[in-house]
């Protein structure tokens, strides 16, 4: 995550004198410095020179916009910044904004205070100049008020970057589909279009035959690597060393398709597999452990999110991963859903090490295929689901608490994870279905609802939120409230 840069971008003017000005200069490294040492702080701030005019604003603009490095930039008033300055360029600003209320010192110092300090301590007054171009230009940014050494206060900068860095990479993602949709389900589809102008995201199709094609080429050295790896992380629990070399092989070769088009998440589709021996099981798992977005039967916009999501979550190891909700536990009092997948649930998730095995599937007409089987580790999360409703993207969120299993699996041999939805599985449940969230979701112990809201704020797309608030009446209103506003602009 350090490689990610965000600007500092101090506001002053000339007003102050060179005195002053050198110890805004002053003040604003040693913040960065903190900044930079903070353990929950994720990326790297990179300090810039006080701002005192339009056209140095606009040229620190300029260098932001046009840094493929810069995942966004934070502006702080250290005195008063004349808003106007901020016009030119900051409207056209393309990268995620944050404007932090902050203050050098901590404390106001009674017995020594004096003009010469004012003079160089009005961030109450200069951010809140700088907060009304913001408001009046309708820019979307993130405000974090407090102190820059409280912990905190870093901790929400950190969080909001995980989100930026999602926004920023979202633009540069392409999404390699091998076939198309599942065939006669709806919520997989999407406007393509849409999603490039919104989220960047480039989805470009391949046929099978273009896989069967790459895994004719594969060796049987390269083969040799895979399953070197598959054994150094996985339990080997079959005897069917084929059938996994089939996967290891099937892996190499859609790694191959990706890197040589540049992809960072691909789908495939089980009703599609002319020229395959099994359906990609473990080889989906163990590319999405390694950090490429994925989907099942076409959903290219999950394997977006997933992919998107997982670069969010960089350096964190709670795991996040392609989801499905399988099944429902209606126990009274005990109401809970087991999410699954048939065969490819990211093993990022796993509570143990995975095993690897080999079963029939029952669905696709081919050999049984090897995939990794677990259960899932516990504790907060949420599950997030993306849908195209025609005339805007919906993102929609649900807090979760991942459960263990209170019993085995032994006759549904699948990567599996228990979870209790808020407020509870009834109102969860009635609030998804409104809102159009779909079968398929991204689960995430390390990203949170206010991560994917900012970053929902940040590519302009709708957020729909169901945790331990929601009651089924204010929903609906305010879906309704959503549609009609969304009318409005159209």
């Amino acid at each position: 995550m350090k490689k990610y840069l965000f600007y500092f971008l101090v506001g002053s003017q000339n007003l102050y004198g060179e005195e002053t000005l050198r110890q805004v200069n002053k003040n604003a490294e040693i913040m960065v410095k903190g900044f930079n040492s903070s353990p929950v702080i994720p990326c790297t701030v990179l300090f810039k020179p006080c701002l005192k005019t339009s056209a140095e604003v606009y040229a620190a603009v300029e260098q932001a916009n046009n840094d493929p490095n810069c995942a966004g930039v934070i502006c702080w008033m250290h005195t008063f910044s004349p808003s106007k300055m901020w016009i030119a360029r900051l409207s056209a600003l393309n990268k995620p904004y944050l404007h932090v209320d902050t203050q050098f010192n901590r404390d106001i110092p009674w017995d020594s205070i004096d003009m010469d300090f004012m003079n160089l301590n009005q961030s109450a007054h200069g951010d809140r100049e700088h907060g009304y171009i913001a408001a009046r230009l309708g820019l979307k940014r993130k405000v974090i008020a407090g102190h820059w050494q409280n912990e905190e206060f870093n901790r929400e900068i950190g969080s909001w970057m995980r989100a930026a860095v999602g926004a920023v990479e979202s633009k540069r993602l392409k999404i390699m589909r091998i076939s198309d949709n599942m065939r006669e389900v709806a919520v997989t589809e999407g406007d393509k279009i849409e999603a490039q102008i919104k989220l960047g995201w480039q989805v470009d199709h391949y046929g099978i035959g273009d896989l069967v094609e790459t895994l004719n080429e594969v060796t049987e050295e390269e083969t040799d690597r895979k399953m070197d790896e598959y054994r150094s992380y996985y339990t080997m629990d079959t005897d069917n060393i084929e059938a996994v070399r089939y996967q290891a092989k099937v892996q190499v070769a859609i790694k191959k398709m990706m890197d040589k088009g540049g992809y960072g998440a691909f789908h495939t589709n089980f009703e599609d597999l002319h020229g395959l021996k099994q359906l990609p099981g473990l080889a989906s798992q163990d590319l999405s452990r390694l950090g490429y977005g994925f989907a099942a039967e076409g959903d290219w916009k999950t394997a977006g999110l997933s992919r998107t999501m997982k670069l969010m979550a960089g350096g964190l190891n709670g795991g996040t991963a392609f989801m499905e909700d399988y099944t429902y536990h209606f126990e009274p009092g005990n109401e809970m859903i087991l999410g699954a997948h048939m065969l490819e649930v990211c093993p990022c998730l796993a509570a143990e090490k995975p095993k690897i095995q080999v079963h029939p599937l029952g669905i696709g007409g081919k050999e049984p295929p090897a995939r990794a089987v677990f259960e899932a580790k516990t504790g907060k999360a949420i599950v997030v689901s993306l849908v195209d409703m025609g005339n805007r993207l919906r993102m929609i969120v649900n807090k979760i608490e991942c459960v263990k299993q209170p019993k085995a699996m032994p006759k549904l041999p699948v990567a599996g994870v228990l979870w209790k939805p808020e407020p509870n599985l009834k109102t969860s449940a009635e609030a998804w279905i409104l809102a159009g969230g779909a079968h398929h979701s991204v689960l995430s112990f390390d990203i949170s609802a206010e991560q994917m809201a900012d970053f929902a704020e940040m590519t302009g797309i709708e957020f729909i939120l169901i945790d331990e608030k929601t009651e089924i009446p204010a929903f609906r209103r305010e879906l309704f409230y959503n549609d009609v506003a969304r009318k409005l602009m159209d």
